[in-house]
């Protein structure tokens, strides 16, 4: 869609630069027949040249062409922001997948542990060496985890999904992209970026995009302004006629240069005037949604570091938290296997082990799409140098 803006806006350039050069067309005619009942059967041709020009004296034509530049330039800006949004979009979904493989062999190891701690209580229960509760809770747990690995496993393959449609790429294409092993040190860069010069956000394609709707408003502001003055046109032909009839041939040249026109607006019952503050007010509407786009790209942006600097402020906690609530599960697990420790004590660790390790992996994930964040928020690489 944006490709297609973009051609629709060079075709209006090239129509609003055609109006600041002389239009020239062509005539060529031939007929055949008695045009009087005592003439001879005559062969008539005729041929002609017209140009005419309209003198641009107070620039309003030039204002057009410059808003139709304008236009181009705005709409291929757009078309960056539409690719730079695609690229995030991927990128998040497929960090989001990563991630999601990640909970789920996470969770299929907690189900697949409490379905042997299952097994071997129902074994214990059956022979009478631990009570029927603790073998029921067990069972539970099992259940429980095993429902939540399924729920996870569905989760990745809507990802997968949405990737299919991000990409246009057969599901098939797309699993066996996904399935190559994946780098966990891609997923966390731990420096931190404390600014964002201002010309980065000058330099956002849709800021960019907008600025350049406000010289578009601007331009039909003064053309709307041109219209309530007078124009002046030019014309000129060159035509060449021959005859032949009964034998004889004849020709005529011709050539002329005018008339030289004046049109002067004189009353119109306010529509020129009318046209005008239209356009001024578009100018205005134009400028609010500049500013609006300005103040959007400053919070996107200042919204992206506080992200950054809070993930990583939390990083050192979150780790030091899965590490030692990992630590306090095996000792647990230690201790329920020599009979001092309960099933509900080693359920407790268990789950908040499991917990502890998946805030870990979504802080990972945040982290990744704060970056990716700030990576829009900044314009993804735009140039506008390239639109001119």
């Amino acid at each position: 869609q944006a490709l297609a803006r973009i051609e629709a806006a060079r075709a209006n350039q090239t129509q609003a630069s055609s109006a600041l050069l002389p239009q020239i067309g062509a005539g060529l005619s031939g007929q055949r027949g008695i045009t009087q009942p005592s003439s001879p059967l005559a062969t008539t041709w005729s041929g002609g040249l017209q140009a005419a020009w309209e003198v641009d004296l107070v620039g309003a034509n030039r204002t057009v062409s410059q808003a139709a530049v304008a236009q181009v330039q705005g709409t291929q800006a757009l078309w960056h922001d539409a690719r730079v949004s695609v690229a995030a979009e991927v990128a998040n979904v497929y960090q989001a997948e990563r991630h999601c493989r990640r909970q789920l062999a996470l969770q299929q190891q907690d189900a697949a542990s409490r379905a042997q701690t299952a097994r071997l209580l129902g074994i214990s229960a059956q022979a009478g060496l631990a009570a029927a509760g603790d073998a029921a809770l067990a069972n539970a747990a099992a259940a429980d985890s095993t429902a939540r690995a399924k729920q996870q496993a569905l989760a990745c393959d809507l990802h997968i999904k949405a990737l299919v449609a991000l990409t246009a790429l057969p599901e098939a294409d797309v699993k066996q992209k996904m399935s190559s092993p994946h780098s966990r040190q891609a997923n966390v860069a731990m420096f931190s970026v404390s600014a964002v010069p201002a010309q980065t956000i000058a330099q956002r394609p849709d800021v960019f995009a907008a600025e350049r709707d406000v010289a578009v408003a601007s331009a039909r502001v003064g053309a709307a302004e041109a219209q309530r003055y007078p124009r002046l046109t030019l014309s000129g032909s060159i035509g060449a006629l021959q005859t032949r009839s009964g034998g004889t041939r004849s020709s005529l040249d011709t050539w002329s240069i005018g008339p030289l026109a004046v049109n002067v607006p004189l009353f119109d019952g306010g529509v020129r005037v009318a046209n005008v503050a239209a356009a001024q007010a578009q100018y205005t509407q134009a400028v609010s949604v500049y500013r609006a786009s300005v103040r959007q790209a400053v919070r996107e942006v200042e919204e992206a570091l506080l992200a950054l600097d809070s993930t990583g402020a939390r990083h050192a906690d979150v780790e030091a938290a899965a590490e030692g609530f990992a630590r306090s599960l095996q000792a647990v697990q230690t201790r329920y296997d020599q009979g001092l420790a309960s099933l509900m004590e080693l359920e407790d660790a268990r789950r908040q082990a499991l917990a502890a390790r998946s805030a870990q992996l979504a802080l990972e994930l945040e982290r990744w799409r704060a970056w990716v964040a700030l990576y829009r928020a900044s314009g993804g690489g735009f140039d506008p140098r390239a639109t001119s």
